[in-house]
């Protein structure tokens, strides 16, 4: 009797699983940190490779295009006016909400660090209420130099700047001219289940010590304000680009973080 019982017991998991319906919704959390560490603005101190020690004052990016591919290879590619979000460590404002998304058991997921040429190109007309969520984050050179992707500021010390020296990080594709948007695919070691009752976390770890000290080595004490550079925007924007990692997906009903 006990066999029966277990093997009714997988069974009906194995069908509740596979028995998705509806649409449902898909939080992603952006939990950003600095080398393993919880980035605190204002508070803590990391040291990189230049050995330079940085406190971080701002931390906010652009995330977009966001994508979700299934089990079987299908991809459902969120509507592109609503695909535009800034994350912000500043106003606390780390999590993205998407919406009515198919039913479906979700093995990876996909979204670009910035702003793409074609929506870019629409012209200011046809941003739609992004255009002013950017100018009142930060994320805004000009409409004519464009979106800043990413805003990263502080203050650091070297053995060669003693003093504590502002910082500041702005990267962006500088209208239509020099193109740094990237964009990051993440596979799900747990599958997001989506359905009529089930709306899942995915939960992501971002070192923004990768933003200096990933791939490609940027030195603040040889340049502290990098923001139109033709050479060392897209070496930032190839380090942003990675700075993503999942942490884990919990499935369930949307509630618990």
């Amino acid at each position: 009797m006990l066999l029966v019982a277990l093997a009714a017991s997988c069974s009906s998991d194995d069908d509740a699983s596979s028995d998705l319906t509806g649409t449902g919704t898909v939080i992603i959390e952006f939990d950003n940190s600095m080398a393993g560490d919880d980035l605190l603005l204002s508070a803590s101190s990391y040291t990189n490779s230049q050995n330079e020690t940085l406190t971080v004052t701002r931390l906010n990016y652009i995330v977009s295009n966001f994508r979700l591919t299934d089990e079987d290879g299908n991809i459902f590619t969120y509507p592109k006016d609503d695909s535009y979000f800034i994350t912000s460590e500043e106003t606390g404002s780390t999590e993205v909400v998407l919406t009515d998304i198919p039913a479906g058991k979700y093995t990876s997921l996909t979204f670009g660090i910035g702003v793409d040429q074609e929506k870019y190109l629409q012209g200011a007309e046809g941003q739609g209420d992004f255009l002013s969520k950017a100018e009142e984050n930060n994320m805004m050179w000009s409409w004519q130099a464009g979106y800043k992707f990413l805003n990263f500021e502080g203050t650091f010390t070297s053995p060669t700047v003693t003093e504590a020296t502002n910082f500041q990080i702005h990267m962006g594709s500088h209208g239509s001219s020099l193109d740094n948007y990237k964009e990051t695919t993440l596979a799900l070691e747990t599958e997001a289940l989506v359905s009529d009752d089930l709306s899942p976390i995915i939960h992501l770890v971002v070192d923004a010590s990768d933003i200096l000290d990933g791939t490609n080595k940027i030195s603040l004490s040889e340049q502290a304000v990098i923001m139109v550079s033709e050479e060392k925007s897209p070496k930032i924007a190839a380090n942003v680009s990675t700075m993503f990692s999942v942490d884990h997906v919990h499935n369930g009903d949307g509630s618990a973080h």
